[in-house]
């Protein structure tokens, strides 16, 4: 069975399978205020209150370091404030605790963001070696290929994010995949594979930030 997400609960409540990882995890005498500070983070972090969410879950950590709850919830909290740094860190512990891959690609644009060229390439050549779901790859994909177009290697990025055939419905990361791929096939000077693509974006009614800029270059 997959690992679930505490990023899926919708509120402050902390589910079932939660409390009993933290009283798996967590000294006894430690259970009860690691769950309140995670409870509180959630909250702020369901609410996208991400900034305020630290504080809590930082605190969390402190009082149950080997729940890979708290790791996963304040490392994609650093990374959505942009602390880099902690949310690479928090996130490969995480997977180290679980084995878990899902975030992985959000590991690599934490590199990207850091200027870890090489860390990137890195992470990416092991992606590949473990073999991760489709939703993974085409996050993966869409990060790897977006920075090697940001290092000016369009005909690189082109394997690399080039899309299968273009589903009747596609999901929210395959869209992702489609339009960086459209980026990446203008900037190696292939405009009729963009229009192509960007031809089954606008079917799909997408809002992604740069398509209308996108559009204006292909004319």
């Amino acid at each position: 069975m997959a690992r679930k997400s505490l990023t899926s609960v919708p509120g402050g409540d902390l589910p079932k399978w939660v409390r009993e990882e933290i009283q798996r995890s967590t000294p006894k005498d430690r259970r009860d205020p690691a769950l309140k500070h995670l409870s509180k983070g959630l909250e702020a972090y369901a609410d996208e209150r991400f900034t305020a969410a630290l504080p809590d879950l930082r605190q969390a950590k402190s009082l149950a370091p080997r729940s890979s709850t708290v790791r996963e919830l304040l490392g994609l909290a650093a990374y959505q404030t942009e602390n880099w740094e902690e949310g690479l860190r928090e996130l490969r512990t995480f997977r180290r605790i679980t084995g878990d891959l899902m975030h992985m690609p959000v590991e690599m644009d934490c590199q990207r963001a850091l200027g870890k060229s090489k860390d990137v390439t890195k992470t990416w050549d092991l992606l590949k070696e473990l073999d991760p779901s489709a939703t993974v790859s085409n996050e993966a994909r869409v990060v790897y290929a977006s920075f090697l177009l940001d290092e000016g290697r369009p005909r690189d990025a082109w394997p690399v994010i080039k899309p299968g055939r273009l589903v009747a419905s596609p999901s929210p990361g395959e869209l992702r995949r489609w339009f960086v791929a459209a980026r990446v096939a203008l900037a190696a000077g292939d405009p009729d594979a963009a229009r192509r693509i960007v031809a089954a974006l606008d079917t799909q009614e997408p809002d992604f930030e740069g398509m209308d800029q996108l559009r204006a270059e292909l004319g």
